[in-house]
């Protein structure tokens, strides 16, 4: 059995965005020379997520409204306690816990093995810093 491991690092300059992120990870992939295994890919920061969906700017938005509905953005102390730290995101903790921390894709025949649309997205929901995503693929 062989193991892979990459760490890709994004930087989105605003609070809040999606990433594709499958050609990242597609590449890494490639340069593992496994052609039959698991990838595990999870964000390595508690503000972002890795998640599986389809890429359409519609669906992407309705994520955006609905994370925003159930964790709306406040800088202040007074809505979250966590904020009460001196920190200023706690919505993006809880974002993170709804879209997830991480996702596994089969390796089959040395392509992800993907279902119809499926894609791989980084969400950033505390961005203007650079984050780290761990891709780790194991395998024969």
């Amino acid at each position: 059995m062989k193991s892979f491991t990459r760490h890709l690092t994004f930087h989105l300059p605003e609070r809040f965005g999606f990433v594709n992120i499958t050609p990242d990870v597609e590449a890494c992939l490639g340069e593992s020379g496994i052609h039959e295994g698991l990838c595990l890919v999870n964000a390595m920061h508690i503000t972002a997520s890795v998640f599986i969906n389809d890429d359409e700017s519609g669906l992407h938005a309705d994520y955006r409204k609905w994370l925003e509905k159930l964790a709306p953005f406040d800088a202040s102390p007074a809505i979250y306690a966590h904020n009460r730290t001196g920190e200023d995101n706690a919505d993006a903790h809880m974002k993170r816990q709804i879209m997830g921390r991480e996702v596994v894709v089969a390796v089959t025949e040395g392509r992800l093995d993907f279902g119809p649309w499926e894609q791989i997205f980084y969400g950033e929901f505390d961005g203007r810093r650079p984050k780290r995503v761990l891709v780790k693929i194991i395998g024969e």
